[in-house]
């Protein structure tokens, strides 16, 4: 076992997860809180162009994840294993603490999305080393015919840092107003805030890890490598593998990690309008439950080998994701519920959220923006209408003649804050336990599939920037581009989906032909 014990292993593992939990926590708090965050730092007036921007800024910090790659993963090769990713931790951390402290728009105007942006960069940067030092410091641990189960432990980290950071996320608003959470210093920064603390806990943790024993070899017989970045990209055999790793599998991976995980959540608020807190409820269970498949398929591929696992993880959701999707939107569609006037009922509770006078030349108009609750067979909603009336002055031009008051009805009213019956509320848990379930046949083996790809002393840069530009690049992209084309091509509300179900098509042709099955148990070169 690589002169490690059951007990040490056990150790390693922990130390490697928690700080890698609390990084994505921190990278991910931002992508929870975003519709609140949009309203935080753009201009009031269009809620959809501060949320696509929100969700650009949260892309941009993916979209440096493959230079954080390349910087941490060569001072990881120089250096080792444990500095480098204990850096990344203090960067992530420190950037997540300071995104809480960012004044609002209203406070600072422009300099308020700029900062956080700069902030996320730097998350991102960070994050960029932090995936590729984990990985590599478990797997140069563990041995050979349970490499990809103790890798798969790492694996867990990013879905239970989702996990953490929505407990925390609902901890902190079911204890408070809304208008408490959503105000300028209000609870909604908390999450930002208390990351510190986590942070400080695993820093403590770290310093007392051991460099990796492989690399320690490495170092002692003075074999490491002096250009990683060089011997990484300018070798033709190993760039080669480089390619092959980024368009056989992680960026196939990648889409479907953020698909079933992260622009579920976001179609559920934003297309569905399921109500915040349930919306976050349904994700926590799904999560919970599917999160044991990770080490699921982690353990069988050290049995069968890891590239049929995946591949079929990325056909299942080329497959099957637009009947789940189609699924979601179907059992919350009000459109059809308010023509069965015998099962609607206004719960009552009418009320008015904005209000406007419009004074014209000839006329005064009043626009009223009104909400209505109704329940529908053990479903809650909201039904948002905005009320036009036109007092005229004159008819006809004609002095005296009696006002006229036109009222125009809302043609196109907005259904949200859906709280769907028990009943439904698991039928949507167990649509995304299946999406998250094809996660862990994707994610739970790729850390042990890149490490066997590359020889020990460029094995961190190597394996960095296919990783990093898989997830960060093409499975980053998902919520912004799928936002995006929704949003664009408002006729079909599943649009968004085609980018997701393309990437892992094609990642799935070239794994499938390209990829070998063959389990590498000697990584000690």
């Amino acid at each position: 076992m690589n002169g490690h014990s059951s007990k040490g292993i056990g150790k390693v593992i922990f130390s490697s997860s928690l700080g890698t939990l609390i990084e994505w926590y921190d990278f991910y708090i931002f992508g929870m809180l975003a519709k609140t965050i949009s309203v935080q730092f753009f201009p009031d007036g269009n809620e959809t162009a501060a949320l696509l921007s929100t969700l650009a800024i949260f892309a941009a910090g993916f979209l440096v994840r493959p230079f954080g790659a390349l910087v941490f993963g060569r001072l990881g090769d120089l250096i080792g294993r444990k500095y480098t990713f204990l850096l990344t931790l203090v960067l992530m951390g420190g950037s997540t603490f300071l995104i809480g402290l960012v004044p609002s728009y209203k406070a600072i105007g422009m300099a308020a999305p700029l900062l956080v942006l700069l902030l996320r960069l730097i998350q991102g940067l960070a994050l960029g080393g932090e995936y590729g030092g984990a990985a590599t410091y478990v797997a140069e641990h563990a041995p050979p015919h349970r490499r990809g189960y103790f890798t798969a432990w790492i694996q867990t980290t990013a879905t239970l840092g989702l996990f953490v950071a929505l407990g925390v996320i609902m901890a902190v608003k079911g204890n408070m107003s809304e208008a408490a959470f959503t105000a300028e210093w209000g609870g909604w920064r908390y999450p930002f805030w208390i990351s510190i603390l986590l942070v400080g806990v695993s820093i403590y943790i770290r310093l007392k890890m051991n460099e990796s024993p492989v690399f320690a070899k490495l170092k002692a017989e003075k074999k490491t490598s002096t250009n990683p970045l060089k011997e990484s990209f300018g070798h033709k055999a190993n760039f080669k593998m480089v390619l092959l790793a980024l368009f056989g599998a992680v960026m196939g991976q990648g889409v479907i990690w953020y698909t079933g995980q992260f622009y579920a959540q976001s179609f559920l608020e934003n297309t569905v309008k399921i109500e915040f807190m349930q919306n976050r409820e349904i994700l926590l269970w799904a999560i919970g439950l599917a999160t044991p498949f990770f080490l699921v398929f982690g353990a069988l591929s050290d049995k069968i080998g890891r590239k049929w696992i995946m591949l079929i993880g990325m056909l299942l959701g080329v497959i099957f994701y637009r009947p789940i999707f189609g699924e979601l939107l179907k059992d919350a569609n009000a459109k059809e519920w308010v023509t069965d006037e015998a099962n609607l009922k206004n719960t009552g509770n009418e009320k008015i959220i904005k209000s406007d006078t419009i004074v014209g030349k000839d006329a005064i108009t009043f626009i009223r923006q009104v909400e209505n609750n109704y329940s529908y067979k053990g479903t809650s909603f909201t039904k948002r209408t905005t009320d036009t009336i036109i007092n005229t002055l004159e008819v006809g031009g004609i002095a005296g003649t009696p006002r006229r008051y036109i009222e125009i009805e809302d043609a196109k009213p907005n259904y949200l804050n859906f709280v769907l019956s028990p009943g439904v509320k698991w039928k949507f848990i167990g649509l995304i336990w299946i999406m998250i379930i094809f996660v862990t046949m994707v994610y739970g083996p790729v850390a042990a599939f890149l490490v066997e790809l590359f020889p020990t002393k460029i094995r961190y840069t190597s394996m960095s920037l296919p990783y990093h530009i898989g997830n960060g690049v093409f499975g980053g992209l998902v919520p912004f581009i799928a936002t995006l084309l929704s949003t664009t091509f408002t006729s079909d509300p599943l649009v968004g989906l085609w980018y997701p179900i393309g990437v892992a098509a094609l990642c799935f042709v070239i794994g499938a032909l390209y990829l070998n099955n063959k389990i590498d148990k000697n990584i000690n070169d």
